[in-house]
């Protein structure tokens, strides 16, 4: 096997090939993951069917521990979408801070609405209210898109059960409650850093709403909504399960260690959790339709959520075969050291999505490269997830998905977009950061 100096030369090579088959050849990240895992494996020296067995055991127990979670979670997100529970959510916010603030109240709603659902979803769903809010209140879409896409964009990258962040916890090995409590508390000033720099800096790009249905006909086209307690009741329940799970397992024991906190755990488990929010979600469908949600819907998210559980069990096969590398005790002897830190993730994270586009790839790759080094780099895993969400936003731009959803849903031009948008993002990672940085004061 090679020196760990060079295993760690190996590596960048890796992540360099990466980026060229996902970004220039655009070749699926399933299958750049799983080649690069090879290549890595047999340029370090690892023997043939030790390399097989390697990436085999990786894939498994990586969607063996998270794979549920992802497809439950995926499930209830196609279910809150196509029942108007989203439009209930949303609907229930405006009321709360007024049409006067609509731009306020279109980012909490993408902030909530994408904990289940993917942020170019949660987009496409949310355009119609956000265009004609717009043009009731005589705000700009320049406006209103970058405060409903930021508000997305902030839960996505470091709240479970969203996929990306929930992959990467499961790659590190963090504890999921942690992982929402930070990532609720990291997310929120990104949000909020991403409104101010709507209705500071993007105000100054007039762009007129291109409007199919004004706000009355877009509320009588969905009929009667679902009720807003039962609209937030499966995103809510499953997150408060999870974190009391977190609660149960402190040192201190708060609810001891009899059957109460036995059921507590068990309850709180993010598969009894999520799969408890599906079941929740299936009660907002109406009569008629719950035949159709059980079956077709549930075969969508399912559909939906293949290619993330793919993504996911491929970076567990490269993570694995990087564990087995020389370099990780290369790094304990002569790296660990370095005034890093938590900067290190952010960093990665960062130039990893800027390079390729996808959030979800820079999350899963960052999470695959740094888990066999949190012990020697003394990180705490889930504050390390919550670090790789903020660089995975940092920076959103033309090699984005997101970048064209969000600028051509809102007829915003592209030079408009990079100067608006992508600054947005730029500014919201870097916040979300900072909150990071803070935490890991305390953690």
């Amino acid at each position: 096997m090679v020196s760990g100096g060079l295993a760690l030369v190996f590596l960048l090579v890796a992540v360099a090939v990466l980026i060229f088959l996902t970004a220039k050849l655009n070749l699926n990240a399933f299958i750049a993951l799983i080649l690069v895992a090879f290549g890595y494996g047999l340029a370090i020296g690892l023997p043939m069917l030790d390399l097989v067995g390697h990436i085999r055991t990786g894939f498994g127990n990586t969607l063996g521990y998270i794979g549920i979670v992802i497809l439950a979670g995926t499930i209830m997100g196609i279910v809150l979408e196509k029942t108007g529970a989203a439009f209930s959510m949303t609907n229930a916010i405006l009321k709360l801070v007024g049409k006067k603030q609509s731009p306020l109240a279109m980012s909490i709603a993408g902030y909530v609405v994408s904990i289940p659902v993917f942020c170019d979803s949660g987009y496409v769903i949310l355009t119609p209210l956000n265009k004609a809010l717009a043009k009731e209140t005589g705000k700009s879409m320049a406006v209103m898109s970058i405060a409903l896409a930021t508000g997305l964009y902030a839960t996505h990258t470091m709240v479970p059960p969203t996929p990306g962040p929930i992959a990467a916890a499961g790659l590190v090995g963090a504890d999921i409650g942690l992982v929402i409590l930070l990532g609720l508390i990291a997310s929120i000033p990104a949000m909020l850093s991403g409104y101010f720099w709507a209705i500071l800096f993007a105000k100054r790009y007039e762009i007129e709403p291109d409007l199919s249905e004004d706000f009355a006909t877009i509320q009588k086209k969905f009929g009667k909504l679902p009720g807003t307690f039962m609209s937030f009741l499966p995103i809510v329940l499953p997150i408060a399960l999870i974190l009391l799970k977190s609660i149960t397992e402190f040192p201190t024991k708060p609810f001891g260690e009899g059957g109460f906190a036995t059921f507590l755990r068990f309850i709180g488990d993010p598969v009894t959790a999520l799969i408890l929010g599906v079941i929740l979600s299936f009660f907002l469908v109406k009569k008629e339709m719950l035949s159709t949600a059980m079956n077709e819907w549930s075969a969508e998210g399912i559909k939906s959520a293949a290619l993330i559980l793919a993504i996911t069990g491929a970076g567990g096969a490269f993570g694995r075969v990087l564990q087995q590398s020389p370099m990780v005790s290369f790094i304990e002897t002569n790296l660990a050291g370095l005034p890093l830190g938590i900067l290190l993730p952010f960093l990665i994270s960062a130039a990893i999505k800027t390079a390729q586009g996808s959030s979800t790839v820079a999350i899963i790759t960052t999470a695959t490269i740094l888990a066999p080094l949190l012990a020697s780099l003394g990180l705490n895993p889930a504050l390390t997830v919550i670090a790789i969400g903020a660089g995975s936003m940092v920076v959103s731009h033309a090699n984005d998905s997101y970048f064209w959803v969000v600028s051509q849903f809102s007829n915003m031009p592209v030079n408009i977009a990079y100067k608006a948008y992508s600054t947005a993002t730029l500014i919201e990672g870097t916040v979300a950061f900072i909150v990071v940085a803070i935490l890991s004061l305390f953690f």
